[in-house]
């Protein structure tokens, strides 16, 4: 015989709930089941609409990328062009493959007229998205629009006197001045060429790239669908979408759950666990990103170069890479990581790390311990230091907190501060700090001309931040910028590279290498150092 408990109301209420859950959770599934049928059904009724399963066509890739477009899709707006490029959306008329080697793209090459005349031939046969033949108007359109002085980025492209269209397939650029990075400046995504015909760039790009355009939602998804008429050939995917997710664990556990495919920046925290997986990959190589500190060369006593040097010395950069990020980077010698080709660290010896070294350097400049608490003193004060650096890239606060214990251990009061990316730049453009931590691609566009020039020339936006000058390093990397000769140029950006290290207006700290974390489905997925291809029409899941 059975005995029938009494059920009080909040128990019946909580069985009633139950049972529903169970019900919508047995619907749910079998939608999922009769959907997943009638696909199967469809794509075999229609031979396989969009291709072969089994070689990856069809297929959705899940993709995570920590940085993504926020109010604008318009690659001529701000950095908007690289997020998407990256989704492969448009492209350039030249553009770096993995090896970092300047290839041809919506080009098919070039001439150099004379010192200030370059004539770009154009690829046939190409069409935008939206139909629209590419043809010089196009090119003229696209990079006119990088050149408007409304564009908050035009500066960076004043050497360009004007652009024309001779004919349907050449296109001519004049330059104010001779200008040797010309062609490796055209494959900046600002440069994206964008159907000249599309009605809301902002919105509906249009570009020529192997994926189109579907959706966007704004901060967090962007979707696109493989573009049936590439003129690069075969696209493998037949769509994919990219979440863009700021926190890294986040990302991490996103692969682990099989809730995407691939992943760009994996902590190198999280990258021992994820490659134990036998259905997960961690692919590393290093990239052209530095991790450095700009100076305050104005105030004392960091206007003194022994007291720059001083701190290089203080820096143990194999602790840094190997405390702050597992490992995940190379230790600075220079600007340039050796992964550039006009890198000079063969020739560069860098700063080892020595405390001793430091000291001395510091004691003749005049800072030491005079009371004997352990602590320096300049001027009868304690000798303290601040480093600011922004919370968008998690590595760069541990970085900035080694580094700060390391300048501690030879008696430096050292102060870390974290800000939001704007009022760094705020307060580091306003001469308001020591020391800024900072991140930059070095080279986006292959040239050496672009950060040296920015940096390290009299004039350059970011040498006014630290308040550098040198009349030879001017004189340097305007002749280098000039010549046509590669090897002339390399050895005028040798020498700016040996002074700057010598100088330190900058301290390098290391090179970032770039850590993604795929499933193993996912084939021919390369990491490309520039940071600027992602999605690719050679990406395919196998199954």
């Amino acid at each position: 015989m059975i005995e029938v408990l009494p059920i009080n109301k909040k128990e019946r209420n909580s069985i009633f709930i139950a049972l529903i859950c169970i019900l919508l959770i047995s619907v749910f599934f079998s939608g999922c089941v009769d959907s997943d049928k009638a696909e199967a059904s469809s794509l075999n009724d229609s031979g396989g609409a969009g291709g072969d399963l089994s070689s990856g066509k069809g297929e959705n890739l899940r993709a995570v990328m920590i940085f993504g477009p926020d109010e604008s899709l318009d690659p001529a707006y701000k950095w908007v062009g690289w997020y998407v490029r990256e989704a492969g959306i448009y492209e350039t008329l030249f553009a770096y493959d993995a090896d970092m080697n300047l290839k041809p793209e919506l080009a098919e090459g070039y001439e150099r007229l004379n010192d200030t005349a370059w004539q770009i031939d154009l690829r046939p046969g190409v069409r935008f998205h939206d139909g629209t033949p590419l043809n010089a108007e196009a090119v003229v359109f696209s990079i006119n629009r990088a050149l408007d002085p409304g564009n908050v980025r035009h500066t960076e492209y004043d050497f360009i006197e004007s652009v024309s269209a001779p004919e349907d397939l050449k296109v001519l650029i004049r330059t104010k001045e001779p200008y040797s990075p010309t062609i490796a400046s055209l494959s900046d995504p600002l440069l994206s060429i964008v159907s000249p015909k599309a009605e809301d760039l902002s919105h509906k790009p249009v570009g020529t790239g192997p994926f189109k355009f579907e959706s966007y939602e704004e901060g967090l998804r962007l979707s696109v669908l493989r573009n049936e008429d590439y003129w690069g050939g075969d696209v493998k995917l037949e769509s994919v979408t990219i979440d863009y997710v700021s926190d890294p664990l986040t990302r991490s556990f996103k692969l682990q759950a099989d809730d995407c495919d691939l992943v760009r920046g994996i902590p190198a925290t999280e990258s021992g666990l994820i490659s134990k997986s036998p259905d997960l990959e961690v692919p590393s190589k290093e990239t052209l990103r530095l991790c450095f500190m700009y100076v305050n060369t104005i105030n004392a006593p960091l206007d003194d170069v022994k007291v720059r040097q001083a701190l290089n010395y203080a820096i143990d950069r194999d602790q840094v890479v190997s405390a702050a990020l597992e490992g995940a980077g190379v230790p600075a010698k220079g600007v340039f990581p050796s992964t550039l080709p006009w890198s000079a660290n063969e020739k560069l010896e860098g700063y080892d790390y020595s405390p001793e070294k430091a000291k001395e350097m510091l004691s003749e400049a005049g800072i030491s311990d005079t009371d004997g608490d352990g602590w320096l003193e300049y001027g009868g004060e304690p000798f303290e230091l601040s480093i600011r650096t922004y919370e968008k890239r998690a590595e760069l606060k541990p970085t900035a907190e080694v580094i700060a214990s390391q300048f501690e251990k030879i008696g430096i009061k050292t102060e870390v501060i974290v800000l939001e990316t704007g009022a760094l730049s705020a307060d580091t453009g306003d001469g308001n700090y020591d020391l800024s931590l900072y991140a930059w691609n070095v080279a986006p566009a292959g040239d050496p001309d672009y950060f040296l020039s920015y940096h390290f020339e009299s004039s350059g936006a970011q040498a006014a931040w630290t308040g550098y000058s040198d009349s030879e390093v001017d004189e340097w990397i305007k002749e280098a910028r000039e010549s046509t000769s590669s090897e002339e140029r390399q050895e005028y950006y040798d020498l700016v590279q040996a002074r700057v290290l010598a100088d330190s207006p900058e301290i390098f700290v290391f090179y970032y290498k770039e850590i993604d974390g795929i499933n193993t489905r996912v084939k021919g997925y390369e990491i490309y150092p520039n940071d600027i291809s992602f999605i690719t029409k050679d990406i395919y899941i196998e199954e």
